[in-house]
């Protein structure tokens, strides 16, 4: 599925090197460089420097952007082009190169390798002065980590996108495994699945079932801002297994698997070749394909082919059926008993994959403290449970099917199958490939129906399809889902063991295979449970906050964790509280994640923000206001929450209006209404307007990533096998406080005139 790059490997300047890739990843990833962090200008300048040294003209996009997440920072795209001779419309090729916050992530994997595999693809295309009609665009954006913020500010602000006619985006959900190619398109995918198998890359690994179900996930990337914001479609390129490495300060340079740094390579260089000389308003069409890799290809056919294929594959099943009993090979009561171990085996190994995970988080519950939900030992329990899952088939049908009458139990799991397509073809055409291997079992079906004999090597032969094209998902799905979706694992290899019935339904001694299978997976839960502990480069997340309530004058710690450890019981002690006087305004973070125990903490003397009312007026019912909120010391995140129940109007910050927003009402979810990452002290201007009536409540929270060197804590270092927590707010030092007109002020109500007035000296 990849290739095996070795370390003494070189190439010439004119093709890509996975050696010189490194290097670059190596030079980005000294440090965390998250927005707002010193070491983020170092980056930034370090990659202006090297497509300068590529003889390239290099430009800066900077501005403030407001993303529809609720994220609002200023950002710094670093940006290069080079001419083609005929440009219509030009490729993009897009990364970013900030770093995950609150983590002390170094950015190696996400997205270090993406900027390392444009900078080393593009200097070899360079080098080879290869003739191009279309422009290249190199787009390194910023803010990605926070809210797509760079990649809204070059599509809603730059000349260059509306020139832009495909986007190559490089990313990373992890730190090893094959690179998954997506697709983004708001319109058929037929144009972008015919040009990618026109460039020809190497070692290609997609499918169109994959993007059906990225699409219901929360995972976007700076592709998707493209195709929503400036209806620009593209392909992305990301890898995600080592998920536990993602966003942590374990994404460094020693994590990144150089394969798959290699792979990444393998995919843009052809395709940099290819689509820099194709016309690009040719990969605009209407028509969906199905599409999906098997090593070294890629094949597609249209949607409207995957309806048709189910009804013939019924037709097919249900004429050989009709043969079958004429020529007294087939039985309808043998047939109808295959439905028995059949069902047995799916709805046992899932229900025992379900139940047996739930029993493991109450066995080990450490594993709840990484909140990606894929634990270091995952690959462990994935074979476990797909090894007991297969012991749980051979089980099945030791006891209710023998030798002579496989091929009869062998139509319940095709017609439950061609079933499942139907469904497919109605609800997730991008999985209508799964009918591919339904169409191998029928032909196995149909020499035993000939030729009243089922022949091992025609069956073995014919299993590759579903080899092939399912066996993959049994550990994609857990990888890319979590630990939590194992039992769909088993329910699919249940279903995958009845496609290969013939081959396997011929063993005769079903049982031994079955207690051998059973005593791999206890092997494999062995080794699991050895490795279940933490160690150097396999740490546990653990995570800490400082929040001082300035309008109570008391202060508390808090944690995300579940599983306590020497460190956090060092602040919160041996029996904090439940984290519920916190409930009511939960921060930002990834998975929804709140605080779980809090304790006192000492009294800190922090300089509260200097926050001015610009605006308080009252005109026809409305009540408008335009705040300014300044720090007057280092801090990195400003949330500002008001009442749910309470209509906002016209909301702005820092005079741009929400990405996506449509109509005067702010649409929000729950209290919050804006997170504000700060970058050079830059103060935070928010202006609306409510009803009159209304009770605004407004509260701020002012957050700086500086609880482990700030001087006034002197806190404790981690174990060598701890590392902070991602995902969340973490390490940080939080002031807490209503945000309140100044008590010299007062509203001015103004009834008649059609624009507000403005409080100005009185309020400063």
């Amino acid at each position: 599925m990849m290739p095996q790059w070795t370390a003494d490997e070189d190439a010439p300047l004119a093709e890509f090197s996975t050696k010189r890739a490194l290097e670059q990843v190596k030079n980005i990833s000294q440090k965390p460089h998250f927005v707002g962090s010193e070491n983020h200008d170092v980056v930034a300048n370090y990659l202006l420097e090297e497509l300068k040294n590529m003889g390239l003209q290099t430009s800066v996009q900077e501005g403030f952007a407001f993303s529809d997440g609720g994220t609002l920072t200023k950002c710094k795209n670093i940006l290069a082009r080079i001419k083609g001779t005929n440009s219509n419309k030009a490729l993009l090729l897009l990364s970013h190169y900030d770093s995950a916050p609150h983590s002390y992530s170094k950015g190696a994997s996400d997205a270090g390798s993406g900027v390392a595999t444009i900078l080393e693809s593009v200097r070899a295309f360079t080098s080879a002065k290869k003739q191009h009609k279309n422009d290249i665009i190199m787009l390194f954006t910023d803010a990605e980590e926070l809210g797509l913020n760079g990649a809204a500010l070059f599509v809603t602000q730059h000349n260059w996108a509306k020139e832009v006619g495909l986007v190559l985006n490089f990313e990373a959900r992890g730190s090893s495994g094959p690179s998954y190619m997506l697709m983004e398109t708001n319109a058929g995918n037929a144009g972008l699945v015919n040009h990618f198998l026109a460039a020809n890359a190497k070692y290609p690994v997609s499918n169109s079932l994959m993007y059906s179900v990225y699409k219901m996930l929360p995972n976007d990337t700076d592709l998707t801002v493209f195709r929503e914001q400036g209806n620009i479609q593209g392909y992305n390129f990301a890898f995600i297994d080592g998920h536990y490495n993602y966003h942590t300060a374990q994404d460094d340079f020693n994590h990144l698997d150089k394969n798959t740094l290699a792979h990444q390579g393998k995919y843009l260089v052809p395709l940099l070749d290819y689509f820099s000389n194709v016309d690009l308003n040719s990969t605009q069409t209407t028509e969906d394909n199905v599409y999906f890799s098997i090593p070294f290809s890629f094949i597609s056919y249209p949607f409207s082919w995957v309806l048709p294929m189910v009804i013939i594959a019924l037709g097919l099943l249900l004429f050989l059926i009709f043969i079958g009993l004429g020529k007294r090979v087939l039985f309808f009561p043998e047939m109808a008993k295959g439905f028995v171990p059949f069902l047995g085996s799916v709805l046992v190994s899932g229900l025992v994959t379900f139940l047996g995970w739930k029993l493991l988080l109450q066995m080990y519950p450490q594993y709840n403290d990484l909140l990606n939900g894929f634990t270091y030992n995952g690959h462990d329990y994935i074979a476990a449970f797909t090894l007991l899952s297969l012991a749980i088939c051979f089980a099945f049908y030791q006891i209710f099917s023998f030798k002579k009458v496989t091929m009869n139990h062998y139509v319940a799991p095709l017609f439950i199958w061609i079933l499942l397509n139907g469904l497919i073809a109605f609800f997730l055409k991008g999985a209508g490939f799964l009918i591919l291997p339904v169409f191998a079992g029928l032909l196995m079906l149909t020499a035993f129906v000939l030729t009243q004999k089922s022949k091992w090597i025609l069956n073995l032969f014919l299993s590759i399809p579903a080899l092939l094209l399912i066996a993959p998902f049994i550990q994609m799905f857990p990888i890319g889902l979590g630990l939590k979706i194992l039992f769909g694992s088993a329910i699919l290899t249940t279903l995958l063991f009845a496609l290969l019935l013939p081959v396997f339904g011929s063993f005769t001694r079903k049982g031994m295979v079955s207690s051998i299978l059973f005593l791999l997976a206890i092997g494999f839960f062995a080794k699991a449970h050895y490795y279940s502990g933490y160690e150097s480069g396999k740490a546990k997340s653990n995570s800490l906050v400082y929040i001082l309530d300035a309008d109570k004058n008391k202060a508390i710690w808090a944690t995300y964790d579940t599983n306590l450890d020497e460190w956090t019981k060092r602040y919160l002690g041996e029996n904090p509280k439940e984290a519920k006087e916190l409930s009511g305004n939960p921060l930002s973070s990834k998975y929804n994640s709140g605080f779980t125990f809090v304790a006192d903490a000492p009294i800190k003397t922090l300089s509260r923000p200097n926050i001015e009312f610009l605006t308080d007026s009252i005109i026809g019912g409305n009540r408008y206001l335009k705040i300014r909120i300044t720090p007057t010391r280092k801090v990195n995140r400003y949330e500002v929450f008001a009442n749910e129940n309470v209509a906002i109007r016209n909301f702005k910050a820092n005079g741009l209006t929400l990405l996506g927003q449509k109509g005067s009402k702010y649409e929000r979810k729950g209290r919050k209404l804006v997170s504000y990452y700060v970058v050079d002290q830059l103060p935070l201007e928010i202006e609306f307007n409510v009803a009159a009536n209304s009770i605004l409540d407004l509260e701020l929270m002012e957050s700086s990533f500086d609880l482990m060197t700030n001087p006034q804590f002197q806190m404790a270092k981690r174990a060598y096998w701890m590392m902070p927590t991602p995902y969340v707010l973490n390490d940080a030092v939080v002031l807490k406080q209503k945000i309140k007109p100044n008590s010299k002020a007062s509203m001015i109500i103004d009834t008649t005139t059609a624009k507000p007035s403005k409080l100005k000296d009185s309020l400063k």
